[in-house]
């Protein structure tokens, strides 16, 4: 009998030359669209929750897949981080560093409240510019980011590092590293 580890990683598909070419690609849409594998990722990922959250933040947009499962199982809210004129109210902006240029991420300005004990979650850890901007912004609402969890880690990336160097954070949590 497969572990939640082996169903996920064998519903992770590789797809070489993706955005560009030399890139290996991790495309999560079998994983998604498998209730095996939903399922395991949110046990996987609510198994290494710390101690006391108050409310999960995802990134745009498979950050939400993976986020709002975690909410509610943790009966806590869920607050969306989103990509440049999504939102409607007041945001606070982030510009950030992809590996392939750049972008803006978001959120209102009343999503959390001072002192809020954040998990932060994306499908993917990779050079850390993302989760880096994300908790950026739960900063600037005056939140704590207290937990990154991730699917997926590219460790040769240094993301864990970044996130550590620039926002004190050290409490990552990934599933399936290449």
């Amino acid at each position: 009998m497969a572990t939640d580890l082996e169903i996920i990683a064998s519903l992770i598909r590789p797809v070489h030359d993706f955005p560009k070419p030399g890139v290996l690609f991790r495309d999560i849409t079998p994983l998604i669209g498998s209730p095996a594998g939903l399922r395991a990722v949110t046990a996987g990922l609510l198994n290494a929750v710390p101690g006391d959250i108050d409310v999960v933040a995802g990134i745009e947009s498979r950050g939400f897949i993976f986020g709002v499962p975690l909410a509610l199982e943790l009966g806590v809210g869920f607050v969306p981080i989103r990509k440049p004129n999504k939102l409607p109210g007041p945001v606070y902006s982030q510009p950030f560093d992809l590996e392939y240029g750049s972008s803006t991420l978001s959120i209102h300005q009343d999503s959390l409240q001072p002192g809020q004990r954040v998990l932060l979650v994306d499908d993917l850890l990779a050079t850390g510019g993302t989760l880096v901007a994300g908790a950026q912004l739960i900063d600037q609402v005056g939140a704590d980011t207290v937990h990154v969890s991730v699917v997926i880690e590219l460790t040769d990336l240094g993301g864990r590092a970044k996130l550590a160097a620039q926002r004190g954070i050290v409490s990552v949590t990934s599933l399936i590293s290449y």
